[in-house]
């Protein structure tokens, strides 16, 4: 059985984008800059009007591997497709960025694909009508016990946290890699996810999880409370890492008794859609292949400076020029927060030892054009290439 460096579990999402003006959007009755949810009417008309469409992979959690596999670790994604047009597209396409995609297709699936059609207006803003179909769906036994197992890191999205079949796997996957040597995590994903749900939350990070990934507002959500340093501490108190992105005031990472405040440069993005997701990939692939935790935050900010850079939420540069520092990405020994069990792979990271454990909302909808059964011929559409590449030694 392979094992992997990072594996992570998250909604399979179809990303396909148009360009479009601010007459076509009031012309569709699109709201402007915005995630809407839709159904399965409004999903065909939508579909339907989108000229010139380019189609990629996307779902949060499925961007941060993507960008941890480009960045050179062996990476695996588990989400739910459809056996239909667009599901193919999706495992394929995730296949040929050098991401594997543990499962299949689903054959006779209780529900399509999920897609997000994004209308960019000449503005970079993006207006996002998504449907979620049978990802939502996703349950343990969609998970491999022997990749959950097997893996250094497994690195969960709190959007799949909606249903209780969700919460189980992210149980047994945790508890599964945990009892392998591995370390889980969760991307908080969204305030909503946690107002819904913010018990089972807290329980997951207390007695499951080794570090969890938020912005501001997601981890004042945890404690109901406003103020970002209370919350920041009582995180702490139950989770034994905790990196908060702060936006144009840079990333706190908490480790027990040590805190370090990395700073960032402010620039104007293009599309900050990625921002949060490519920042995860760039401090996990640091966490992976030995970096101390503030050498993680400072690539986690390089690779979402790039992604902000151009429309996409996945990366087009190669990192040699965004880490152009002098040994800015050695590897090294470091005495803090360890995850490593494999002796990292090919990165060529001596092997360490092993310490004890201490943004597309789900919609509704139904199926959109793509011929009887969901397998007949789709729109044209092009594709968006991916470059893999690899951090300069």
């Amino acid at each position: 059985m392979k094992t992997y460096q990072i594996v992570g579990i998250g909604n399979a999402v179809v990303d396909v984008i148009s360009q479009s003006d601010d007459s076509f959007l009031a012309h569709m009755g699109i709201e402007k800059g915005i995630m809407q949810l839709i159904e399965r009417d409004r999903g065909e008309v939508l579909y339907g009007a989108m000229e010139g469409r380019v189609q990629t992979p996307g779902g949060s959690v499925a961007n941060t591997i993507a960008g941890a596999g480009a960045l050179g670790l062996e990476a695996a994604f588990i989400g739910r497709v459809h056996d239909d047009t667009l599901g193919h597209f999706y495992a394929d396409a995730m296949n040929e960025d050098g991401v594997d995609f543990v499962n299949p297709p689903v054959a006779g699936g209780e529900l399509p694909t999920s897609r997000s059609m994004i209308f960019v207006s000449p503005d970079g803003e993006r207006s996002m009508n998504t449907y979620l179909g049978i990802s939502s769906e996703l349950s343990s036994a969609d998970v491999p016990n022997e990749v959950a197992g097997s893996t250094q890191i497994m690195f969960l999205e709190g959007y799949l946290f909606d249903k209780d079949k969700g919460k189980s796997a992210f149980l047994e996957a945790a508890r599964d890699c945990r009892k392998g040597g591995g370390k889980s995590g969760i991307a908080i994903s969204d305030p909503f996810c946690v107002e819904r749900h913010r018990a089972d939350f807290l329980q997951l990070i207390e007695h499951d999880l080794d570090f969890v990934i938020g912005n501001e507002d997601e981890i004042k959500s945890l404690f109901e409370t406003d103020d970002l340093e209370a919350a920041l501490a009582k995180t702490a108190a139950i989770c034994p890492l905790v990196v908060c992105t702060r936006s144009g005031d840079g990333v706190s990472v908490i480790n027990g008794a040590a805190r370090f405040d990395v700073p960032v440069t402010k620039v104007v993005p293009v599309d900050a859609t990625g921002a949060g997701d490519q920042f995860a990939a760039g401090f996990l692939f640091g966490l992976a292949t030995g970096r101390d935790l503030e050498t993680c935050a400072k690539i986690g900010n390089v690779c979402a400076a790039e992604v902000i850079s151009h429309i996409g939420p996945r990366p087009k540069q190669t990192c040699k020029s965004c880490c152009a520092t002098p040994g800015f990405c050695k590897s090294g020994r470091r005495p803090d927060w360890r995850p490593d069990r494999h002796g990292n792979g090919n990165t060529g990271v001596a092997p360490q030892e092993r310490i004890s454990p201490a943004r597309r909302h789900p919609p509704k909808g139904g199926q959109l054009p793509l011929g009887p059964a969901g397998r007949g011929k789709a729109a044209p559409c092009a594709r968006v290439p991916f470059q893999r590449f690899i951090l300069s030694e």
